[in-house]
């Protein structure tokens, strides 16, 4: 269980959901680090959670400051960073005729804007030869109703892979996509009533080609194989992590 021993990780979003998901998987590769969000009690039960290698940090990633702040903060606690994940956004809903500016900014800042600047800031404070992992959605390939700007953003993120890959060829730093598709976590409680939140969840799963919906530990231990040595000779790729909605699905 040592697969990131002496690796030090930041992982945005990492307070809940499939960003803990990573957390715990690194944790129990051995890794240290830092867990990123704004919401400080969910903060302060991941870092409970994970123990004392891990950090929590307060940010916005919407906000290039912030960004700063988290990885100035971690390099300054571990002495360096080896591996970043690029996981915070929320899945937004409306159709191109209800979607107005603000919404469209929003959307993008959080969902794209912040994986790039995510990246150019933490760039100052990687090691060489270090990984960059980020989180997408099959969204990004199937088209949902109402997730279409979603959707898009997401497909720029699967290209930002090979773009920051390219980029940092003589870094020998890499970068590569996880592409999951439902997966239990809060994010439902945001979409749908308490009361329907199982029922929905077993709708899901009917429909997936493997017969139940994701775990945040799937996309976790998907992300140890891109943090870790096994994956060195993969870079710009795409790795889909959707019970095989996006292939197999009618």
């Amino acid at each position: 269980m040592n697969k990131l021993k002496n690796k030090v990780a930041v992982i945005t979003g990492g307070n809940s959901g499939i960003g803990f998901g990573i957390a715990e998987a690194f944790k129990n590769e051995g890794a240290v680090g830092a867990v990123v969000g704004r919401n400080q009690e969910t903060l302060a039960s991941a870092v409970g959670q994970l123990g004392d290698d891990f950090i929590a940090i307060n940010a916005d990633v919407t906000n290039l400051a912030d960004l700063e702040k988290v990885f100035k903060e971690t390099a300054e606690k571990f002495g360096k960073i080896d591996v970043i994940v690029a996981n915070a956004g929320a899945g937004t809903t409306g159709t191109v005729a209800d979607t107005n500016e603000a919404d469209y900014n929003k959307a993008m800042d959080l969902n794209l804007k912040s994986v790039y600047f995510t990246v150019q800031k933490a760039l100052p404070y990687m090691n060489d030869g270090g990984s960059i992992i980020l989180i997408g959605s099959n969204a990004a390939h199937r088209a949902y109703p109402a997730f279409g700007l979603y959707g898009a953003a997401k497909a720029a993120v699967v290209f930002l892979a090979k773009g920051f890959s390219n980029d940092l060829l003589a870094r020998k730093i890499r970068a590569n996509v996880i592409t999951p598709g439902t997966t239990d976590t809060p994010a439902f409680d945001k979409f749908v009533p308490a009361e329907q939140v199982e029922a929905v969840k077993t709708h899901f799963a009917s429909v997936m080609p493997i017969g139940r919906i994701g775990q945040p530990s799937d996309i976790g231990n998907t992300a140890v194989f891109l943090a870790s040595d096994d994956s060195s000779f993969m870079l710009g790729a795409e790795l889909l992590v959707d019970g095989g909605m996006t292939y197999l699905s009618k």
